[in-house]
């Protein structure tokens, strides 16, 4: 079974009951390939985003999710195309061969400079995870214990921004191509911590690297204001405005929260840290 019918019968009455933006109005001629619109997501996709990367199947928060909203601007599931894309690729300036591509872009001004965002769709905490050898060497989670620690990050990536400006460790972070590699580091007994948001930690802690331990979520503070993920599109594609007005009618009867509450669960019983004790 595909698309926004996995995210069950009270959804789909919702998007019914709501209306669609129609592709005759607001997305007609403002997709790279008419009356089709091409949707993006990395290579792999990982869950809790996409299930068994597979975003066709409708499966994982950003699967559902992205069904949902082409659906609610117009295009049924036959009109609706996945591609893949790197994570850096997907960032740089230019043409894009998608119209919009979901793959935990941080919201951030920066990127922006290049590439347009839709309104938020998703705010994410950050969670540390450090080897399993580390945390139990660790008897108490201070500010100074956590900066002790030799940290990897993903360069170009939010996880590291964070890591330098909210973080700040006392000794030289290691840069990685992607956040794939830091785990590997991590394996490898090259780094001690890393910085994931919370679904990714819980995934990589269950999945990827079962030795890697969840030691907090970092608390939100002024700093920290880059949590929040939207659609990324080509700067100035007119197809944003589509985008958002169906977006801000998912949030407005239910339909986004419905589809966070069934694959994204808060409920992770994973303490705070406060970075500014």
């Amino acid at each position: 079974m595909m698309g926004v019918t996995k995210i069950g019968a009270v959804s789909a009455a919702l998007i019914c009951s709501a209306g669609m933006v129609s592709a005759n109005t607001c997305a007609h001629g403002k997709t790279i390939q008419d009356d089709v619109l091409t949707i993006a997501t990395g290579n792999p996709a990982y869950t809790p985003w996409v299930l068994n990367d597979d975003p066709e199947s409708g499966e994982g928060f950003e699967a559902a999710f992205a069904w949902a909203l082409a659906q609610r601007m117009g295009f049924d599931k036959t009109a609706v195309k996945w591609v893949r894309t790197t994570f850096d690729g997907a960032i740089q300036p230019g043409y894009k061969e998608f119209d919009f591509n979901l793959q935990q872009f941080s919201i951030t001004p920066e990127r922006d400079q290049v590439v347009d965002f839709s309104d938020p769709y998703y705010t994410a905490g950050k969670a540390l995870v450090v080897r399993k050898d580390v945390a139990e060497k660790i008897s108490e989670v201070t500010p100074e214990v956590i900066r002790s620690l030799k940290f990897g990050g993903a360069g170009g990536q939010v996880s590291a921004k964070y890591i330098f400006d909210v973080v700040k460790p006392a000794q030289d972070v290691f840069l990685f191509d992607d956040m794939a590699d830091v785990t590997a580091a991590m394996k490898a007994n090259q780094v001690e911590a890393a910085v994931f948001d919370v679904p990714t930690a819980l995934f990589v802690t269950a999945v990827l690297y079962p030795n890697g331990v969840i030691l907090g979520q970092f608390a939100e503070d002024g700093e920290s204001s880059d949590s929040q993920f939207g659609l990324l599109l080509a700067e100035g594609n007119p197809l944003r405005e589509c985008a958002n007005e169906a977006l801000a009618s998912m949030k407005a009867d239910g339909t986004l929260q419905e589809i966070e509450t069934k694959w994204m669960n808060s409920e992770t019983g994973i303490s705070l840290i406060n970075m500014a004790d």
